[in-house]
């Protein structure tokens, strides 16, 4: 199945590079482009992509407000959000609002065609530069999440939830646990289940909040 992608940058030379790094893949298609966050959720809407790669700091209708946008539709894409070292206020803003996956603009083209992957099958994706600070950072602007939910995990979802903080896939797991990769998925629909959150990256977040890893 081919993943359909819309590029939304206010560069005209990072879209370009973008659209030449997903293009060049045989499951991924390109299938539209905007320059601010307006244009994206209308090309978001028109071509009914699986997954959109938001700048965050776009002029007129900037990305947060547009992955708002995209959020309170009835089918929304996945939203991968690209920021800078420097513009951390927007990725906490992106988190909160319904992206799931972050990158920085300098990653690997190695990692976003990992990211675009792993949003398309369900799952979120970090750029390992910011996971540290995205969980300090998340963890003082969000409100205290339920305590007691992690005793209601059962052994093996916690061990589950620990392969999710080390940015395992659910393939991955399910080596690393000798499971199928079915097993996994299931582990970890409950886990969001009891912990009350809505995404892989909410629960990793949980997790580390928590002290289940360091």
């Amino acid at each position: 199945m081919t993943i359909r992608v819309v590029i939304a940058d206010d560069q005209p030379a990072v879209r370009d590079a973008l659209r030449l790094t997903l293009d060049g893949e045989p499951d991924i298609e390109v299938v539209g482009e905007a320059a601010d966050g307006d244009e994206a959720v209308r090309q978001a809407l028109w071509r009914r992509p699986d997954v959109v790669v938001m700048d965050l700091r776009m002029p007129f209708v900037d990305g947060i407000a547009a992955i708002r946008r995209l959020s309170a539709v009835e089918t929304p894409p996945r939203v991968l959000a690209l920021t800078t070292f420097d513009t951390d206020e927007y990725l906490f803003g992106a988190l909160q609002t319904g992206a799931s996956g972050f990158l920085l603009k300098d990653s690997d083209p190695e990692l976003l065609l990992r990211a675009v992957r792993a949003l398309h099958r369900g799952q979120g994706l970090v750029d390992p530069q910011v996971t540290t600070r995205l969980i300090r950072r998340f963890a003082m602007l969000s409100p205290a999440p339920p305590t007691g939910a992690l005793e209601l995990l059962t052994a093996r979802e916690r061990e589950v939830l620990e392969c999710l903080a080390a940015g395992l896939s659910n393939a991955e797991i399910a080596r690393t646990l000798t499971v199928e990769e079915g097993t996994v998925k299931t582990h970890v629909a409950r886990i969001l289940h009891k912990l009350g959150v809505r995404t892989r990256v909410h629960a990793v977040i949980y997790a580390y909040e928590h002290g289940l890893v360091p």
